[in-house]
């Protein structure tokens, strides 16, 4: 059976063709959170993104010929005051009807697809909102969404002083959780940081199971926050449409894992696409 998914996000939207395994993923980078003040998103980023929805709805309908076509939301469109209209201007665009996912559900379906049953930590680092979710017992003992991601680091914080206190302070409800637990990272932020590491850019099957130290995360985040926006487009394996809001991301990982206690943390190229379809109960 072959399903398409999509995933709006606050930073990017995403689709997944699926037949019996993943067959490829897409992604525009729409800034949906962008410039979003007292609830509200604004007129531009809902336009693209909106039209990023459509565009993907139709490949996997259309083109692709996907059985069934799922749209679901995160953080901008669940907390924002105009989130509904901006379902309905997307319905109205390719009739999709989008569900808009709890924060608690959004982390559960990171571990869907990247933890299965296995026990561990997921974290899920987005645009507006970062995602934790501890499985031990193969049962859920934590889960949290938290209200940090890097559109928000990028709009509230200017230089690395700033980020590390909104990390902090952000990633007080972590302590005390997955403790021994291998932790698996997933989305944009930890994909990007991979192929930093690894210095090649992404490429699909290639980047998975990369991992991150403890040690190189605080580095990078350090290097990330000293370069300007050029330097940092200089770097091999930089994502170009990442590059202005990666330093806020590698700051919150290295906080995370500081407050978690992992010394390593793994990418998983698997992930709330994937989880979507598990939760739904069909693969």
């Amino acid at each position: 059976m072959k399903y398409a998914v999509i995933d709006i996000g606050s930073n990017s939207v995403r689709l997944m063709l699926w037949a019996d395994g993943t067959l490829y993923k897409k992604l525009f980078t729409t800034r949906l959170a962008a410039g979003m003040q007292g609830g509200v998103l604004c007129e531009e980023p809902m336009a693209r993104t909106a039209q990023a929805v459509a565009a993907f709805w139709r490949k996997g309908t259309e083109a692709a010929g996907a059985r069934r076509t799922f749209a679901f939301a995160t953080a901008a469109v669940r907390s924002a005051e105009n989130g509904a209209e901006f379902c309905a201007r997307v319905r109205s665009l390719c009739g999709a009807e989008i569900d808009v996912v709890s924060g608690e559900t959004e982390a559960l379906l990171g571990a869907l697809g990247a933890l299965g049953t296995r026990d561990g930590v997921m974290v899920d680092i987005g645009g507006a909102s970062t995602e934790v979710y501890v499985q031990r017992a193969g049962k859920k003992q934590f889960a949290v969404s938290l209200p940090v991601g890097v559109v928000r680091l990028r709009e509230a914080c200017r230089g690395r002083e700033a980020l590390e206190a909104f990390a902090r302070s952000a990633a007080v409800p972590l302590h005390g959780q997955g403790a021994h637990l291998p932790v698996t990272a997933v989305s944009g932020t930890a994909s990007a940081l991979a192929c930093l590491f690894l210095q090649k850019p992404f490429a699909q099957g290639k980047i998975g199971g990369t991992r991150l130290s403890r040690a190189w995360v605080e580095g990078e985040a350090a290097l990330l926050c000293s370069l300007s926006l050029e330097e940092r487009l200089a770097l091999a394996g930089m994502e170009q449409a990442r590059a202005d809001v990666i330093d806020g991301g590698a700051v919150l990982l290295a906080e995370v894992m500081r407050v978690l206690g992992a010394e390593e943390v793994t990418f998983s190229e698997a992930d709330n696409l994937e989880g979507y379809l598990r939760y739904r109960g069909l693969v």
